[in-house]
């Protein structure tokens, strides 16, 4: 018997070695990117979401943390803006890309800050079933220890960082960070520049809530703001604008389609997005699912 545990022991021990050291091979090759954006705020491009950095007297304050094996990259990147440690992360939503390095972050001493939503879906497992995946809940060292319902503001680095909470949009708990002297807002996975916006709705998000959180970050910016999207190339308001009127276009066609009574494999069949496919669906939402996403979200708010 005890022959018996030891073995199994052992294989689930393999196993788990196995599974870390796969994920270290994925992010081997990753390189963490800096690019200045304003008044202090980087961007990071990794791997997964992209990570705003706010540099300062105060401290470092960070913008979603991506994955737990790039930690040690995206410290080292740190390390060539500042000496100064990191005292807070936001999570835009709860994501593996975007709240991965909680845990390690949170261990060296920051804070870790997000909407209640946030906490309570990485609290639990989570089935994903646009993507057909299951999402195992995180430990209690990577959740957020500090939530808020509706807003909170950090007076930090000698500016105001203002964290909103949106309407369900790509998930129920997604918040934009307005950088306010510096003209910057983090959007989230509310904004996916250059593709097909994924749009959770096993995790409380909608169609109509993504034109609308696109909408509050339209109303707050200025020809001058500098937009970093949740995913995609450094951006501004006029990309967010063309993004948000392609996303009710589209969105508008399959209506029509839903409302003639089409079937949810008719709608696909339609090819409702083709003119755009070459452009916007060669990434992470191919044409035929995100088209089945819309469907599933339309048809739920009639």
């Amino acid at each position: 018997m005890r022959k018996v545990m030891k073995v199994a022991v052992l294989t689930t021990m393999a196993g788990a070695i196995s599974v870390l050291a796969s994920a270290q091979d994925r992010f081997a090759n990753v390189e963490i990117k800096s690019q200045p954006v304003a008044g202090g705020v980087f961007m990071l491009q990794g791997a997964g979401g992209n990570i705003a950095v706010f540099s300062g007297e105060d401290g470092i304050f960070l913008v979603d943390d991506q994955y737990a094996p790039l930690t040690e990259k995206i410290r080292a990147s740190l390390k060539e803006i500042t000496d100064k440690p990191v005292r807070f992360v936001v999570n835009t939503h709860w994501h593996g890309d975007h709240t991965g390095g909680n845990e390690n972050f949170g261990e060296a001493g920051a804070l870790v800050v997000a909407h209640e939503n946030v906490r309570k879906r990485m609290s639990a497992e989570q089935f994903m079933k646009e993507l057909g995946r299951t999402v195992p809940a995180s430990p209690a060292a990577a959740l957020p220890v500090i939530t808020f319902t509706d807003a909170t503001t950090f007076h930090w680095n000698g500016d105001e960082v203002h964290v909103q909470h949106l309407a369900p949009a790509h998930t129920d708990g997604d918040s934009m960070v307005h950088f306010r002297e510096a003209n910057v807002i983090h959007t989230g996975d509310t904004f996916f520049n250059g593709s097909y916006p994924f749009i959770d709705l096993s995790s409380g998000g909608s169609v109509q809530g993504m034109v609308a959180a696109m909408d509050r970050v339209l109303a707050l910016a200025d020809d001058r703001t500098k937009i970093i999207p949740g995913h995609g190339a450094l951006s501004n308001r006029a990309e967010l604008k063309q993004q948000r009127d392609l996303l009710v276009e589209l969105r508008d066609r399959i209506q029509v389609l839903v409302d003639k009574g089409l079937s949810r494999e008719e709608v696909i069949a339609a090819k409702p997005t083709r003119e755009y496919d070459a452009e916007y669906g060669q990434f992470f939402m191919k044409p035929d699912v995100w088209t089945g996403i819309v469907y599933d979200s339309l048809v739920r708010t009639q």
